[in-house]
């Protein structure tokens, strides 16, 4: 077992089945030692986690836990990406967060933490990443959080 393996494993973490895209792209690309991977939903079994807006029927924890679900999804992909072997992470270059909001909620930051804090307790200090979040007025299938990421691999 490898040691990000032993890490997903240590925090309770199964990582699913990589997502099949639900429109005309591919959930990931390779170039160079780097990855770039589409945005992930909050999917949970197979499900949205949490649809609608945060600042409305969506509170700020359930929107960080959805964040948290979408980097899940996001390193279902990196597994994919790197033939099955996270060790191959030597850096979790960016996030991109898209928070679907109302247009007075003003927390982003603290609901893409869900995906950041992972980075970190998945990755450690290779984990550590710069990071846009912005809010939207709607994302893809209703899902109040989407999460995109860029990684090196060696």
């Amino acid at each position: 077992m490898s040691k990000i393996d032993d890490r997903l494993a240590a925090l309770g973490i199964v990582l699913p089945e990589p997502a099949v895209p639900v429109a005309n792209y591919v959930p990931f690309t390779t170039h160079n030692g780097l990855v770039t991977i589409s945005g992930q939903l909050p999917l949970q079994d197979g499900k949205i986690f949490a649809i609608g807006k945060l600042g409305g029927e969506i509170d700020a924890d359930t929107g960080r836990y959805a964040a948290r679900l979408c980097f899940i999804n996001l390193l279902a992909q990196l597994r994919a990406a790197t033939g099955g072997n996270l060790d191959r992470v030597t850096g979790v270059l960016r996030l991109g967060g898209f928070i679907a909001s109302t247009p007075d909620f003003t927390a982003h930051a603290g609901v893409m933490n869900g995906a950041s804090d992972l980075a970190v307790e998945v990755f450690g200090d290779v984990g550590r990443h710069a990071r846009s979040t912005v809010g939207v007025a709607g994302l893809p299938l209703g899902a109040a959080v989407e999460v995109e990421g860029l990684f090196a691999i060696a």
